[in-house]
Formats: C-alpha cells, structure tokens, sequence
C-alpha cells in the first residue's frame, strides 16, 4: 500500500535565531538487563512497513538491519497503516532487529491513522514497547508518526500503560508541543511552504525548518531531516496519482554539514526504502512489493549515498563539524538524473493519459511539478585521506578538480554518453571507472525519469537489482517496450580510461 504523504503547513513567519548546543557521543547504559539509549545522539531511519508484505521471516529484514547497524544508524522507524499485515511484519522487524543488535520503533502513519484513535496508537505501544529491541530514550518506550497535529497525547500514555518518549511529526503553529517529548521535522527538502519546490518569492529552506522546529520545541529534543532526493510519478493507472519533485542536486551532501553544525540530539534519515518518493537509501533489492514506482526505480541504486552518510554520522555522533577524520576508505561517490530535463516525453509518458484522481492536488501531467529546480549536471563527492586530483567525463567534456584530504563536492555540466570518474595522484590513476548508466536523450520506459542515479568509484562488486515482487508493476500504464534490469548488459568495462580533461 502506498503512503501519500500529506501538504504540510507554511513556515513562514514562525522562524526565529536559534541554535542547538553540542552534546556528548552517544552512550548507552542497561536498565533491567536490556540495553537501552540514555541520552546524546541518536540516527534513526524512516522505514515503509506498507511495501514490505512480501517478507516471509524475520530473516528477511536482516540485512537491511545489518547494513544500517554497519554505517551507525542507531534505529528503524517502522511506519506503520492499519493493513492486515501490519503486525506480522512489525513482530518480524523486532525480531530481526534484536538478534541483530539494532533498535526499532512505531512511527504511526496519520494518512491512514485518525487523530481520534489516541487510544488505539497507545495499545499499539504497549504490545511492542517491551519487546527486546524497542528503543528506549531517558527511560521512555520511544514512538513517532507521520502527521497527526491533534492528537490526545494523555489519552495515547494512559493507554500505552507505560512512559513513552513521544517524538511526532507535530507542525510549528498547528500541533500542540505542551505535552510531547520531542518532535520530528519531515520536510527534509527545500519547498515553497505548502508541499512543493520553491516559487518566486516563496522558499522555505530545510534551514528555516529546523529553526522553526527548535523554536516550538523550546529546548524539547529535535529530530532533525536528512534526505537525499525527492520524485514521485505516479499517473492514472494507480488511484494515489501524484508528480512533482523538490530541488535535490547536491542536498545529501550540504544537508549533512547542516547537521554538523545544527548538532541536534536526534537525526531522522528519510527515507530507507520509500522507492515511490525517491528518497531510499536502501538496496534496490531490499524485499518489497512494487506501488508502481519500478518505472522510474529500476537501474536506479542508491546505494551511494549510503556508503557516503558513514563518516558524516560518525562526525555527527562524536559532535564534530567535519567528517574529514572519520573518513577511512577513500572513494567517490556520483550521481546524475538519466536523461536532460528539457527532453519531451509527452506522447508516451504515463500522466498524460486518462482523469487522474487529483484530490490530494499532488497530480501534474508531464514533466514533474518543481523540475526546473533541478540542474542539469552531475555531482561528485569525493571522501580522500589525502590531496588528489579529480577527473570527471561527462558525454564529450571533461573537467578536473584539486581535491583536499577530507569531502568535498563538484559539479559538472551534464553530457549525453558515458559518464567517467578518477582520482589521480602525482600522475598516476588511483581510482577511476566508467559509469553503468549513460545519459540519454530519449523517454526510457517512455516516462520522464526524474530519479538520480547513484554510484561509487570503486563501484560495488555486484549490480543492485529489483527483485520480481519489485518489479510487478513495471508495465502497468507504459505505452512503449520497456526491458527490465538492463544495468550493465553491453555496458563498457570498468577500466576503460577517462579522456584528458580539457584545462581548467
């Protein structure tokens, strides 16, 4: 099932000069034989349980549990509706999450949710706020939500029969933040204060969020956004018809120095596997269902921005401003759209058929509304141990960088054809590969394709594909043939050598 995000209210007039003091490294403490967070900072990750119906054990949850224990997310926030097989998969995720030394808590999903069930969201945290891995902070069973301003909060403790360190989605000027513990800002991309990109003389930054936030919360914990992506391209052959995209570009990178610098006591990733939107970080071949979004999600991994959070969440954790010492394997991370954004896919693409349903206003035909916020170019993040030289070949043109020890960013104007990457030092290559996937200009699957594509130098040893559950709805919609997990079939060879990069 999908989750449609709701319109969130505008911030302007709300912001005020705050700031959020350092705290110590994470620590934790066992209470009553379980381990449990006492205080400091914390990295969650928002988690779609509604895609996830296909898992069969708690094994199928794993190695998402692994790979997010492994960069220093401390915690899944488990978004949950009321579908049937909610709690198969919850009791699933605790398990797999226990054994797996990982944390786990509700993040109750309002779309579905009423704010009238105050009552139902407490019995809810009482059947997992004991269970081995529920993540505990200053004591308190710990739950989020998507939305819910209105809430009962006292209703909801009294019937959770427990303290629970409540953390929701609650908006500045609309939710009540009297009686919760903290409150997590989701709008992690910059918009125009009601749900969409920017518009002349209407910006809200992510920046001015976390201001706004800070300052309802007067001194209360904040969960603060990360993300690295936003597009939807939902047409008429679903009824949850939805497309527009916030600006993104270099947003994963320059969202990480702000949190550096913001030092909140609690960071939220979003998303790991919300493909629909964009914004996972998760393996492509993460066990889920397919929404529809397989046709802008397949030969799309992300598993880049993955890699590159490591020692941004670790800098974050010990409260420093750089991620530079805490940089061990040196590499590259780069990402691209597939295709220029003037490109026309009108006559085949799949929101130009039909009467869409538009009741959310969340529905534009063509080209996603917010487009022109997005660059054509393509961004490089190098994370070295050492001084070196960055190459990039984009289509026909090529352009190098001086690049310090530490991470650091670029920016390419984007070619049609293949697309090259390398680190040279004192003349000679220490890291360079060739790009999977080449920029086009023609409609792939006849849709516009508003997704980054993401990969590493060196590239990972095996090619992230959607599994079949994940692609069952790829050809729901298309008008043209659309072959399914192309990546890499008659692509070049890795070690193919990067053209000589016209001077700077």
């Amino acid at each position: 099932m999908k989750f449609l995000k709701l319109p969130v209210l505008a911030l302007a007039g709300l912001f005020t000069a705050v700031s959020c003091a350092p705290t110590g490294q994470n620590t934790t403490v066992p209470v009553n034989g379980t381990t449990e967070a006492s205080t400091d900072r914390l990295v969650f990750c928002h988690f779609m349980i509604g895609i996830t119906s296909n898992r069969q054990s708690a094994a199928d949850y794993d190695d998402d549990m692994k790979r997010a224990k492994s960069l220093g997310i401390d915690a899944f926030a488990l978004n949950i509706g009321v579908d049937p097989y909610t709690d198969t998969q919850l009791n699933f995720a605790y398990e797999s999450a226990a054994r797996n030394d990982m944390k786990v808590f509700i993040s109750f999903d309002f779309n579905w949710y009423n704010t009238g069930q105050a009552s139902t969201v407490g019995q809810k945290i009482r059947q997992y706020g004991s269970l081995p891995a529920q993540l505990k902070v200053d004591g308190k069973v710990f739950a989020s939500s998507f939305a819910g301003d209105g809430l009962d909060i006292n209703q909801m403790q009294s019937a959770a029969g427990t303290e629970v360190f409540f953390a929701p989605n609650f908006h500045p000027g609309q939710g009540n933040f009297g009686n919760i513990q903290g409150a997590l800002n989701w709008m992690a991309w910059d918009n125009n204060g009601d749900n969409k990109a920017p518009s002349a003389g209407r910006n809200v930054t992510v920046g001015d969020g976390d201001k706004a936030y800070v300052n309802a919360l007067n001194g209360k914990p904040y969960i603060a956004p990360a993300s690295g992506w936003f597009f939807t391209h939902f047409g008429g052959e679903v009824s949850y018809s939805k497309n527009w995209a916030f600006p993104s570009d270099l947003l994963w990178y320059n969202r990480w120095f702000e949190i550096l610098n913001l030092a909140p006591r609690f960071v939220e990733i979003v998303t790991w596997n919300d493909y629909g939107e964009s914004h996972y970080i998760a393996p492509l071949a993460s066990p889920h269902t397919d929404d529809g979004a397989s046709k802008w999600v397949m030969d799309m991994p992300h598993d880049g921005w993955l890699q590159m959070s490591k020692p941004f969440i670790a800098a974050y954790k010990n409260g420093d401003k750089s991620p530079d010492k805490y940089i061990t394997e040196e590499k590259l991370i780069y990402w691209y759209r597939p295709t220029p954004r003037n490109i026309n896919c009108d006559s085949t693409d799949t929101t130009m058929d039909g009467s869409p349903n538009n009741s959310s206003g969340n529905f534009f035909r063509g080209r996603p509304n917010g487009w022109e916020s997005l660059q054509d170019a393509v961004f490089v993040v190098s994370l070295l141990k050492s001084p070196g030289t960055i190459q990039v070949a984009s289509g026909q043109s090529s352009q190098k960088f001086d690049a310090p020890a530490g991470a650091s960013a670029f920016t390419v104007p984007m070619g049609v054809g293949q697309q090259k990457f390398a680190l040279v030092r004192d003349g000679k290559t220490v890291l360079s590969d060739t790009s999977l996937k080449d920029i086009v200009n023609t409609c792939i699957c006849g849709i516009y394709n508003f997704n980054a594509y993401v990969g590493t130098v060196p590239a990972p040893s095996t090619i992230d594909k959607l599994g079949p559950a994940g692609l069952s709805a790829l050809q729901q919609g298309l008008r043209v043939s659309c072959p399914t997990n192309t990546l890499g079939l008659g692509s070049v060879a890795s070690a193919t050598p990067i053209p000589t990069p016209s001077p700077a």
